[in-house]
């Protein structure tokens, strides 16, 4: 029994002295373990690389990192400004407009200048044409002329250029019979037709009306009828009717007995020479289509402007 126990005592020792021996030789590996990716994870993760002797990844490794407000990354230098979205394309440039500038001059070629509107040109910018007149119409306003006793003759075509003139003109001499027009004037015959209707039914029934110790009415003076001009003489605008024939401007009106009764301001007048001249030139928009007295503007202080003027829907303006 002393024997046996000794020998089993004997055998544990020789274990202990063995494990000792084999532990103390033993050391701990370098490198611990690297934990294996998930199944999930395994296409999108993968380890982190020691610094010291792993390369860096690839480009194409790595996600890209998403943008966040207010966050640096370590060791990366602050942008100056928010990331832009891609620049797009640069279009080609275009072509150089215009012959290419002198050496040392600092100013682009001079563009084009626009057309002016028209009221701001000139009769010569405005290319106009004289207006042809048709020859029936011609003939049936000279009969017309001719039945009231209006003295006038045939002239031959006027064209002054830059549209001024008149197709068929014609030269009046007497308004009416007896009456005489001073000087002649030269104007379109429907213009002529219009001064003879409103001298023969309305300014002789309003003098013998008005103006009876006067006696009869034997001239009127006239201030302006063709004229090459652009409207009160001005150097731009619209075209005056005087330029095609269509108006007539009368300054006054001489009676047998008298002194004239000359076109001026009478809208306060309370004589009967007042009365005549408001009469007549309300009268006036029943034969042409533009009646402007000395209370229209100061162009018109001295005389009344009459014309034919054609408008859309038969307008007529009078003043």
């Amino acid at each position: 029994m002393r024997e046996a126990d000794a020998l089993r005592k004997l055998s544990i020792l020789a274990i202990l002295f063995a494990a000792t021996a084999f532990l103390t030789g033993a050391r701990l590996p370098p490198h611990g373990p690297v934990p294996q990716a998930r199944p999930d994870t395994a296409d999108t993760t993968k380890p982190t690389p020691l610094p010291d002797k792993a390369e860096p990844p690839a480009p194409e490794d790595v996600p890209a990192p998403q943008q966040k407000p207010d966050v640096k990354e370590p060791g990366a230098p602050a942008p100056e400004h928010p990331p832009a979205p891609p620049p797009e394309p640069a279009k080609p440039a275009k072509p150089m407009q215009g012959p290419p500038l002198p050496p040392g001059g600092l100013e682009s070629p001079q563009a084009p200048e626009e057309a002016k509107p028209p009221g701001e040109q000139t009769l010569e910018e405005q290319h106009l044409t004289i207006e042809p007149e048709s020859d029936k119409e011609h003939a049936e306003c000279t009969a017309a002329l001719q039945a009231l006793g209006v003295v006038f003759k045939e002239t031959p075509r006027i064209d002054d250029g830059n549209g001024c003139g008149i197709d068929k003109p014609i030269i009046v001499s007497e308004a009416l019979p007896g009456i005489k027009l001073k000087p002649e004037a030269t104007i379109r015959c429907p213009a002529a037709l219009a001064l003879a209707r409103w001298m023969k039914e309305s300014v002789i029934p309003t003098a013998s009306a008005a103006l009876p110790e006067q006696g009869r009415l034997t001239t009127v003076n006239q201030a302006t009828a063709y004229m090459c001009r652009l409207r009160n003489g001005a150097e731009t605008g619209k075209i005056s009717e005087h330029a095609r024939g269509n108006a007539i401007d009368i300054a006054s009106f001489h009676f047998e007995k008298g002194d004239d009764v000359a076109v001026r301001s009478r809208r306060e007048d309370p004589t009967l020479t007042g009365a005549f001249q408001r009469t007549v030139s309300a009268a006036g928009c029943l034969y042409f289509t533009t009646v402007l007295d000395p209370e229209s503007d100061a162009a018109h202080e001295t005389h009344f402007h009459l014309d034919v003027i054609e408008r859309k829907g038969g307008y007529r303006y009078c003043h």
